[in-house]
């Protein structure tokens, strides 16, 4: 294109599949099995044995198990990638400032001063892959190029080091499908035009390009003929706010281990107090002398001090040492959310009920253990029994069935004051005495009029209903199907009834 610059130097370096690799480091797993990363039901990351037995990244998650069916599979958690990442990015920042992280697991570097401190942008490279090399990692490729597109398709090339000439970007672009931009879109509708390379997008004239596509259909244009203005983007540093003590000989005694973590704990907070920020939530991670693991990020409904974060280390060990069967070794504590500290300034009377009701719980809390105080929340799906999700104070609400979700036949607001996690057997007569049953058609065969309970009848005053619920249609082992019944008794109790396709009637929940 006349009057463009050439692109600047750059390196990106890649380190393949590493959303499994950083789950292989948080949960001790190995990367030699087949296991896939899911988010969404499909597929962002696959070891190389599950890649072997036909996964692929984008799959949807049935599908890669029937190729593989040992396949592991595991949910994508953004913030393990970008934790675990983050001292690799910290190692390469000690070799070359200026890093700019693409994604965790994808890095950018402008060669420019690299290249002239080490003698050449090869010696450079060699010194970032060295630094990698020293923390352990050995899976990573390198690719420099013009701009950072052409380096980031460099380093998906085989070869652990890829090096395209200066004023070469092009060619080495022009076999590579059109896929590698990035767009569905045109990744879908170019091939059906007949262009199927970056080389055949790139000769295309770039006015019909930006008539037909847009903006961005000229900035992939310019991306597939080498022409990458983008400036490398380096990141800010974070805050190292994080405090750790090591123990040596290990510690087996849970007071042992309070007592050594006191200062560390004083550090920790001070250490927020010079930035002006407090923690209100707080990872605290454990680790014990054959190497076995244990995480837990920690809530406080105020900010975390010093003795409140000893008790949660306390009742951390405490809750993990039969599990870990070793001495501790390290103890980390690591800010997960901060906030201004002026915005928790105690008030003139103290720091107000919250506070005083969070002590009162974690005392309770310290005598019967991290699961024996728990807060009821409201979680997704269609049966109350696991719309019900008992959360250990302290802890951050995870359900395994998002409630924001559409869900539909489950039960709307109001929801019943009782839930029986196990549903309740009950008996629902008519007013001859005949059971009373739902066909498959969903009508019933005669009208609801005595609720039988423990063996006590009670004539039915009013009542709606049924509501059919039919789940997984698709798999026997796992499907379930009822139907739903409000009926209130003589004693204006209101219930929540299932009846299944055998007659059976269960209660679900009571309205209060």
């Amino acid at each position: 294109m006349a009057g463009s610059t050439q692109p600047a130097r750059c390196c990106v370096l890649w380190f393949p599949e590493w959303p499994v690799t950083a789950w292989a480091q948080a949960e001790g797993g190995s990367v030699g099995d087949p296991v896939a990363v899911v988010e969404a039901n499909r597929v962002v990351s696959c070891s190389a044995s599950a890649h072997a037995e036909g996964v692929r990244s984008g799959q949807r998650r049935r599908e890669a198990q029937t190729c593989c069916p040992a396949l592991q599979v595991v949910p994508a958690d953004t913030d393990r990638d970008h934790r675990l990442f983050t001292p690799l990015v910290d190692r390469l920042e000690q070799v070359s400032p200026g890093i700019q992280v693409i994604r965790p697991g994808l890095v950018a570097l402008r060669m420019r001063g690299p290249a002239r401190y080490y003698g050449g942008e090869k010696p450079a490279v060699a010194a970032l892959l060295a630094a990698m090399t020293d923390a352990g990692v050995t899976e990573l490729r390198a690719g420099i190029a013009d701009g950072v597109f052409t380096a980031e398709q460099a380093a998906y090339d085989p070869e652990p080091v890829r090096v395209v000439p200066p004023g070469m970007a092009a060619d080495f672009l022009a076999p590579l499908p059109v896929s590698r931009l990035g767009d569905a879109e045109l990744a879908d509708l170019l091939p059906r035009l007949g262009v199927h390379r970056l080389g055949e997008f790139a000769t295309l004239d770039a006015e019909l390009v930006r008539d037909r596509f847009g903006e961005r259909g000229a900035r992939l244009h310019d991306l597939a003929g080498g022409r990458d203005s983008r400036p490398i983007q380096p990141r800010v540093p974070p805050l190292d706010l994080a405090r750790q003590v090591e123990f040596s000989p290990p510690l087996d005694l849970v007071d042992q281990v309070a007592f050594a973590v006191r200062a560390t704990a004083e550090s920790f907070t001070a250490g927020l107090a010079e930035h002006h920020l407090v923690c209100t939530e707080m990872r605290v991670g454990l680790v014990a002398e054959e190497g076995e693991r244990s995480e837990r990020v920690w809530l406080h409904p105020a900010a975390f001090d010093p003795a409140a974060i000893v008790d949660r280390v306390r009742w951390q060990v405490q809750a993990v040492g039969s599990q870990i069967g070793s001495g501790v070794v390290r103890v980390r504590l690591e800010p997960v959310a901060v906030d201004a500290v002026a915005h928790h300034t105690p008030g003139l009377f103290g720091t107000g009920p919250d506070e005083r009701v969070h002590h009162a719980l974690s005392r309770v809390q310290a005598m019967l253990g991290a699961d024996g105080v728990a807060t009821a929340v409201i979680g997704g799906g269609r049966w109350l029994a696991e719309r019900q999700v008992l959360v250990p104070w302290g802890d951050r609400v995870v359900s395994s069935l998002p409630p924001d979700r559409p869900w539909p036949g489950h039960v709307p607001a109001p929801l019943p004051a009782t839930v029986f996690g196990d549903p309740r057997d009950m008996a629902v007569l008519a007013a001859d005495g005949s059971g009373v049953c739902v066909d498959g058609r969903g009508v019933l065969s005669a009208p609801p009029a005595v609720l039988v309970d423990a063996g006590r009848h009670r004539p039915i005053t009013a009542w709606a209903g049924p509501w059919p619920m039919d789940e997984h249609t698709w798999d026997p082992a796992r499907r379930r199907r009822a139907h739903r019944f409000q009926v209130i008794d003589d004693a204006q109790t209101a219930w929540l009834l299932l009846c299944d396709d055998a007659g059976r009637w269960r209660a679900e929940g009571r309205y209060d």
